[in-house]
């Protein structure tokens, strides 16, 4: 099978493993609590637009291509203040950033989850990053995401599977095989920009967010993760392509 690969750099084709991590701890707040009478609004939009979209029946597949322009207009709308947030000043963080000397202090403070909405067909919600902290490589199987930047700047880095699958076994014995992936992205988004959109086998399915300032993203999930469906968030390790070609 390899041997009819395109030879590629180890930049565009990666090898992914999966990673003994089963859950990712992210202390978990309600929305609703920091929300106020002007802020309301503008979720309740979206939230009326996610209900209309994304529907029990319609599980399987992805939403057509009007109803995704239709959410993505919408996100490209929000900033902080439409969801109760207060942007934080990348001042109040000087010193931590990837190569700071307190780096260690900064990245023990947790991603903070803000849970706006679930449901059977979707999950609106909001990750709040300080400077430096990670998300780990993630996939979201059989899921179309939405993601927008509100404020900060936040590098991503994703992948698509190759497809037809090509797998070869790990060279450490007992360890899980390594599947190969292709980059699909590796940049830096920074607020004011346009929502993101993966889909089950294209855009990205496959990413890891690492904040360059404080930052934070909304995302909407349709379906949601739902382990006994088959949906199980899966942490991955990537390895150069030279590594097993």
């Amino acid at each position: 099978m390899f041997s009819e690969i395109q030879k590629v750099t180890d930049k565009a084709m990666v090898f992914l493993q999966k990673r003994a991590l089963s859950a990712l701890y992210i202390p978990k707040q309600k929305l609703h609590m920091a929300m106020n009478n002007t802020t309301a609004p503008k979720v309740q939009l979206l939230y009326d637009l996610c209900k209309t979209t994304f529907t029990p029946s319609g599980l399987s597949s992805s939403p057509s291509p009007q109803p995704i322009h239709k959410l993505c207009s919408l996100l490209d709308t929000f900033g902080p203040a439409d969801v109760g947030l207060k942007e934080e000043s990348p001042d109040d963080d000087r010193g931590h950033g990837f190569f700071g000397l307190n780096r260690v202090i900064r990245w023990a403070q947790p991603i903070t989850y803000l849970d706006i909405h679930e449901c059977d067909s979707f999950t609106m919600c909001i990750f709040c990053f300080p400077t430096s902290s990670v998300i780990p490589l993630h996939d979201h199987p059989g899921m179309t995401v939405f993601s927008k930047v509100l404020y900060g700047s936040m590098h991503v880095k994703a992948y698509d599977w190759v497809e037809p699958s090509c797998i070869k076994e790990s060279q450490e014995p007992g360890c899980p095989q390594v599947r190969l992936a292709r980059l699909a992205a590796d940049k830096v988004l920074t607020a004011p920009c346009g929502t993101s959109i993966l889909y089950p086998k294209t855009g990205g399915n496959l990413h890891c967010f690492t904040a360059v300032t404080p930052c934070a993203v909304l995302d909407v999930l349709a379906p949601p993760y739902r382990e006994d469906l088959g949906r199980k968030c899966t942490y991955y390790v990537d390895y150069p392509y030279s590594a097993f070609g």
